[in-house]
């Protein structure tokens, strides 16, 4: 085994752009999202280092030395993020020539070739799903024999190997949480809606849902939802009881846990024998039945994506759900206790002003827990960014322009009749026009008063909210 490190590189101040964000951005308040995508190679690689820069505070001068101490170097990158990534390996490569440097992620999987020829500091990009292939590379394989390789031939032309099988046994994969608790400090990841300190795991990988803007389904993960069995993934939570007593919560990560409702339930079952404490992505269409089971078995909080309170909107981008079934599961979920965090995208294909408002109408109405509002971002690789091209929406910009220099979400898609302008100052309404009303603000100062260990953790979030939205 080649002596292999696993690296998130340094990046913009507070940016999460890496294996774990569901859209990397610099986020309205400080966060980290667990290196999973990292992790599971990581996991495979005997003698690996996981080493994950933006959550521990890392820069340039930070990493640069373990150019010398590793032969393989193995960087996940985003479409955002890529070209100061690019300048990392350059940097690395620059400090000792002989260590190899691979990328890995959605934007390379999509755009392999023009990525490991974007600069000679990159010796191979790996695609599709990149566990087993970063596991034969790290072995010594010669790269043009191992499936899901892009890399140069001797005439320095990219060539790109046979594409490597999608995971169907997914318990064959090793635990992330021992490379989290060997490689991470876990006091580092925190999410603002969440328990600190928590850890996120996947117990599947892949999506049903055919929602345009969604970029790991549509990349990496694919449209079948292949998963772990309950036994496999209860066992990774007791493996974290055990290992990891300070963990106050647990994240599932799959794009949407709820997917297979049986399942779902025995894993709950499994996890109210346990006595733990979690949450995870759901679609706004469980029934009630499910989320009482899930609820009494210790669910806390579901993530829940309801994008628009238009329902031309949300056929538009073939979310495949209506507002008043949303708002129909909204109401089970209060009824039982069920903590919600609602996240809502501005500038999706159809988005008016009126659209706007109507959304602001209905977060306010249905009032989920917290909120996240991001703009709508057409990834390379998504039907969005292809309907994007095709109509004129999108802004011709070879870096995707999806950030500013700060690490902040643009608005690259812009319509005739609702320009980037007016989109990007909608977030801002959003979020004044939900928060900064009595009946939220009464809301979240009762939560402090019932569970007062959260009065110092809220007052910081929302200091940070506001110099987030003054820095917009």
């Amino acid at each position: 085994m080649m002596k292999t490190l696993f690296l998130h590189p340094p990046s913009f101040d507070g940016f999460d752009g890496g294996a774990g964000s569901r859209y990397q951005a610099k986020r309205e308040i400080k966060s980290f999202w667990y290196p999973t995508w990292l992790a599971q190679p990581a996991a495979l690689v005997p003698g690996s280092r996981l080493v994950d820069a933006p959550a521990d505070g890392l820069g340039l001068d930070d990493v640069l030395p373990f150019a010398n101490e590793y032969e393989l170097i193995v960087m996940h990158t985003s479409s955002p993020s890529f070209p100061t990534d690019v300048k990392v390996a350059e940097a690395l490569k620059a400090r000792n020539a002989d260590v190899v440097i691979g990328m890995v992620g959605a934007k390379v999987a999509v755009e392999p070739e023009a990525s490991l020829l974007a600069s000679p500091a990159i010796d191979f990009v790996a695609r599709e799903e990149f566990d087993y292939t970063i596991r034969d590379v790290a072995g010594g394989q010669p790269l043009e024999k191992i499936a899901g390789v892009t890399y140069r031939n001797r005439q320095g032309k990219a060539t790109n190997n046979v594409p490597r099988p999608m995971i169907e046994d997914m318990d064959s994969l090793p635990f992330v949480s021992s490379v989290y608790q060997r490689d991470l400090t876990i006091e580092n990841y925190y999410i603002g809606y969440l328990k600190h300190p928590y850890v996120s795991l996947y117990t599947g990988r892949g999506c049903r849902s055919k929602c345009t803007f969604c970029l790991w389904p549509q990349t990496v993960g694919g449209h079948r939802y292949r998963v772990r069995s309950a036994e496999h993934v209860l066992a990774e939570v007791e493996y974290i009881k055990k290992n990891m007593p300070q963990v106050k919560e647990i994240f599932f990560d799959d794009d949407t846990f709820t997917d297979f409702r049986p399942r779902a339930e025995e894993i709950a079952r499994g996890l109210g024998r346990l006595g733990v404490t979690w949450s995870c992505n759901a679609k706004a269409n469980v029934p009630y039945k499910t989320l009482k089971v899930m609820k009494e078995n210790g669910l806390r909080l579901l993530l829940v994506g309801y994008e628009s309170g238009n329902n031309q909107i949300l056929k538009n981008i073939k979310k495949g759900l209506r507002t008043d079934i949303a708002e129909r599961f909204t109401r089970d979920c209060k009824r039982l206790g069920i903590k919600i965090h609602g996240t809502f995208i501005v500038g999706l294909p159809g988005e008016t002003r009126e659209t706007v408002e109507q959304t602001i109408r209905y977060a306010r109405a249905i009032n989920p827990h917290t909120i996240q509002v991001s703009l709508a971002a057409p990834y390379p690789g998504t039907r969005l960014y292809r309907e994007a091209v095709d109509n004129g929406w999108l802004k011709e910009n070879p870096q995707a322009n999806l950030v500013n220099d700060r690490g902040i979400q643009l608005s690259p898609l812009s319509y005739p009749h609702f320009p980037d302008t007016e989109m990007f100052k909608s977030v801002e309404e959003i979020y004044r026009r939900f928060y900064l009303r009595p009946r939220k603000i009464v809301e979240l100062v009762a939560d402090m008063a019932i569970h007062p260990e959260m009065i110092g953790r809220r007052l910081r979030e929302g200091r940070e909210f506001f110099q987030f939205l003054n820095s917009r």
